[in-house]
């Protein structure tokens, strides 16, 4: 392992409150890592919307952690994401750490915008996150105890939001993972109706699981008053994302990390005894 000394400057973590962002953040203050935080409540504001907070927010940085809300493949992110390579680079940035979504072109495409840079980069292009069952809006359905669906939805081999930092983190702290795009898997294909299951028996609750008409989903999401650009890129996900083309599962943690992926039943058990989802573990 090659580290890679980080006292030139400041290393800029976007989403710092997000699923994988505050996993990082944790782990760099772990590691007494120069850190600063890439949130519009920041003491140094970062806001994808407002261009004008990202030169301060950026001013010493010498490496930043890139994930876009609320996600890359939504209209205009590609060109917003383009802009701030080129801001930070102009900044004095030399290394880039980019979350992408698997399957996505959208994604695909700001993945190759940065590839074309002089820049040093590391592409983390991952799985849907197992925490989205207890940390995203999987989480009010399972405890209310009914999870319905859109029909036709492909299994998925979820990711581990913790693998995903571990190799985030890695690849910020050394020079290994240089300009190395990983396609980022857990180590089994799950439907949801299946992962919906574990949930049920490590928690010893009924959780019933219903498919319904895409356009039923949509109807529901609206009613439940959910953003429409949310409502819109979750439809757009189903659609296109878990269409089958993201079933495979490839060996990248093991390749980065020395060490098999965790699994989502490992993820469920450590979930479970927290108590969110309610059960035999409160």
């Amino acid at each position: 392992m090659t580290m890679v000394g980080n006292s030139v400057g400041n290393i800029l973590v976007l989403g710092a409150n997000g699923k994988t962002g505050r996993r990082i953040v944790e782990r760099l203050r772990n590691l007494d890592a120069p850190i600063r935080i890439g949130s519009r409540k920041a003491p140094i504001p970062f806001d994808w919307e407002n261009h004008t907070t990202w030169k301060p927010a950026l001013d010493g940085v010498s490496t930043v952690y890139v994930t876009f809300q609320p996600d890359i493949a939504v209209p205009g992110a590609l060109e917003t994401v383009s802009k701030f390579y080129d801001t930070a680079i102009a900044s004095g940035t030399a290394k880039f750490i980019l979350l992408s979504g698997r399957g996505e072109v959208e994604a695909e495409d700001a993945e190759r915008v940065l590839q074309a840079t002089n820049a040093d980069w590391t592409i983390l292009r991952a799985s849907w996150f197992a925490q989205n069952f207890s940390e995203s809006f999987f989480l009010e359905p399972i405890r209310q105890g009914e999870v319905f669906l859109p029909t036709g939805l492909a299994a998925e081999p979820f990711v581990d939001a913790d693998d995903l930092a571990d190799m985030a983190v890695a690849a910020i702290m050394t020079s290994d993972h240089s300009r190395v795009l990983y396609d980022i898997t857990g180590p089994e294909a799950l439907t949801f109706e299946d992962a919906v299951g574990r949930i049920a028996r490590a928690t010893g609750r009924e959780i019933s699981f219903t498919t319904v008409r895409p356009e039923a989903y949509r109807d529901e999401l609206v009613r439940m008053e959910v953003p429409r650009e949310y409502v819109e890129l979750i439809m757009y996900l189903f659609a296109n994302v878990l269409d089958g083309r993201n079933t495979p599962v490839t060996d990248a943690v093991q390749r980065a990390l020395g060490r098999p992926a965790g699994s989502f039943d490992e993820y469920v058990a450590r979930t479970a005894a927290t108590g969110i989802w309610g059960g035999n573990n409160v």
